[in-house]
């Protein structure tokens, strides 16, 4: 137990200033009152000291967070929920002193928003249970998580550690500050909005009596905020497992579990999906492995797939850039996962979608025959294939642009290949 003092470390100025950095580098999105980051550090040079003896008094009041949905690649919306920057300020700065306190308190097992834990350690845990005989998997989905927290539950929890009324008073004025949709406000009875700063720490410490209850019965889990499986060795004790764990998330901690598709799987089902990874049986070593999901190489593909519309009038040069942002990003996630062959795909239709853009960008037949002569096209057959009727795609395909803009020129344009990038995080 944390006695007394602790809305002290929370308002120290240096906590705040870090909370106040913090924010500025994870950027976002506006909330109701339509303050940008760029403005918030006017605002709280103006205003800090009041926000500080408000939260003092008791009359802080944070503002409704303005939900927004986020379409899923696989249909559907998410929820998320934005708060004002400087509410924002607020809940990072009360995190920060909270996360280190409770941190210590949390399962092995559970990788989701804590220092120095990310996915791949999951993944890497998950392939030791599989490989160790415990391949039944029990897939438990949390229906809307965020969305239907019990408020006096989760206080009740965070109570157990935090001995200061300020500050318990202070994390419940935010659970309650209720959301905004399209100018409509509405109460938050349950729930803590996902997307502000103090949510994945909420998260955990309401999940967290999951991870004691799965580890008093002795299971094999990962979880990853509220995406949850278990590992057990045979169908029969996989459904019992669900059964008598559903039950106690939905008496004991009040929460909703998907029942269409919390599921008894297998490692190598194609629908088996976790953290956008699914798992195959490698036959030489007799192993399972992890690889990105088909799902996850689709949603990789969709989005170079943007970036390389013919129609996109930027700059190649800016637009690798973009690519390359994407590349890094995805291969770095998955980089535990076995893809050499669907990336060597990957980078064969960049290099295609590139070639058509640069074709398009080219415009004119004069500019085209000067763009192929200047890469080493003899003239004549520069004059004849800038005034080809074929449409760029082909081009594209055809030795005309394959031959010129070739593998070796994008990657001294600064194109990084999805397998040498794959390789080099691997060396």
């Amino acid at each position: 137990m944390y006695e007394g003092k602790l809305l002290d470390k929370i308002l120290d100025i240096d906590n705040l200033n870090q909370a106040f950095k913090q924010v500025k580098r994870n950027k976002g999105a506006a909330g109701v009152d339509g303050m940008t980051v760029q403005e918030l550090g006017a605002y709280m040079a103006l205003n800090k000291d009041e926000i500080i003896s408000q939260i003092r008094q008791r009359t802080f009041n944070p503002q409704p967070v303005l939900r927004v949905e986020i379409p899923k690649p696989n249909g559907g919306v998410r929820l998320l929920g934005i708060p004002t920057v400087k509410d924002r300020v607020i809940q990072q700065a009360i995190a920060q002193i909270l996360t280190p306190m409770f941190d210590k308190t949390f399962s092995e097992y559970s990788y989701g928003f804590r220092p120095n834990r990310y996915a791949e350690m999951a993944i890497i845990q998950t392939l030791d249970y599989l490989n160790d005989g415990h391949d039944w998997i029990v897939d438990i989905d949390l229906e809307r998580f965020f969305d239907t927290v019990n408020h006096d539950r989760l206080m009740n929890l965070v109570s157990r550690t935090v001995d200061d009324g300020d500050v318990i008073s202070l994390i419940r004025k935010f659970l309650v500050s209720g959301v905004q949709i399209d100018e409509e406000y509405k109460e938050t009875i349950i729930g803590t909005p996902q997307g502000g700063n103090l949510s994945p720490l909420l998260s955990n410490i309401m999940l967290n009596e999951l991870d004691i209850e799965l580890e008093g019965r002795g299971l094999r889990f990962v979880r990853y905020a509220d995406d949850c499986i278990i590992m057990v060795k045979s169908e029969m004790a996989a459904k019992r497992v669900m059964r008598s764990v559903t039950k106690f998330i939905e008496e004991k901690l009040g929460l909703i579990v998907n029942s269409t598709k919390t599921k008894v799987t297998r490692p190598n089902d194609p629908n088996m999906k976790f953290l956008g990874f699914g798992f195959f049986k490698d036959y030489q070593s007799d192993l399972y492995k992890a690889k990105p999901h088909q799902k996850s190489v689709e949603n990789f593909q969709y989005k170079l797939k943007q970036l390389t519309r013919k129609n996109w009038s930027v700059e190649t040069k800016f637009q690798v850039q973009r690519i390359n942002q994407v590349i890094r990003g995805w291969v770095n996630y998955f980089k535990v996962g076995y893809m050499k062959t669907v990336l060597g795909k990957i980078d064969a239709h960049i290099r295609v979608r590139l070639r058509t853009c640069i074709w398009k960008k080219w415009k004119t037949a004069k500019n085209r025959r000067k763009n192929l002569i200047k890469l080493g096209m003899e003239r004549y057959n520069a004059y004849k294939y800038s005034h080809t009727s074929k449409g760029a795609v082909r081009i594209a395909y055809s030795w005309v642009l394959s031959t010129t803009i070739t593998n070796k020129r994008l990657a001294r344009f600064g194109l990084i290949s999805c397998v040498q990038h794959y390789n080099k995080v691997h060396a």
